[in-house]
């Protein structure tokens, strides 16, 4: 498993998150479709973060002002841009995990046939869609949602855990 990780800067109309970055997690599942999309929800569940749902993403700028979301990408290649309009390309196979912090923008640009994601929020938070340029109210209802107590993907231990903490105010 190879981790990246995306520092992203306000943009346009997306905040994005100025001190939590994004994760991104590469081949953490080794098969596809609704077997990885299972595998998926197991994983999410087991590490803190009980699935939400399977689909796919938008294919408009948004982003969450309520909570932090992992998507579980299980079928099909895609194309999504991170960040907004101007923000960064990010190609993922099946078996990719992302972790959005609050305030993340995203954005679907193309998917490969059968697409499916497995999506999951920490407990007791559920996100909004935002599509609007921020508003004082929501950079501060961004700013107070709550640190998850574990990785989704490697546990209370992993390496979101560790890098969130070190830059969390």
């Amino acid at each position: 498993m190879r981790r990246e990780i995306l520092h992203l800067q306000p943009n346009g109309s997306i905040p994005n998150n100025l001190v939590l970055p994004v994760l991104v997690y590469r081949s953490v599942i080794a098969t596809s479709g609704e077997e990885a999309a299972t595998a998926f929800e197991e994983l999410f569940g087991n590490n803190g973060w009980p699935a939400q749902w399977r689909n796919g993403v938008y294919s408009y700028h948004h982003y969450h002002s309520t909570a932090h979301e992992v998507l579980g990408f299980a079928a099909g290649p895609a194309r999504l841009m991170i960040g907004g309009e101007t923000g960064r390309e990010l190609f993922v196979q099946p078996g990719d995990v992302a972790v959005l912090p609050a305030g993340t923008g995203h954005c679907l640009l193309e998917a490969g046939s059968g697409f499916l994601v497995v999506g999951a929020y920490p407990p007791g938070q559920e996100a909004d869609i935002c599509t609007d340029p921020p508003t004082p109210d929501i950079l501060a209802r961004i700013e107070r949602v709550k640190f998850p107590l574990s990785d989704p993907v490697e546990g209370a231990e992993g390496h979101l855990v560790k890098l969130w903490r070190s830059g969390k105010k």
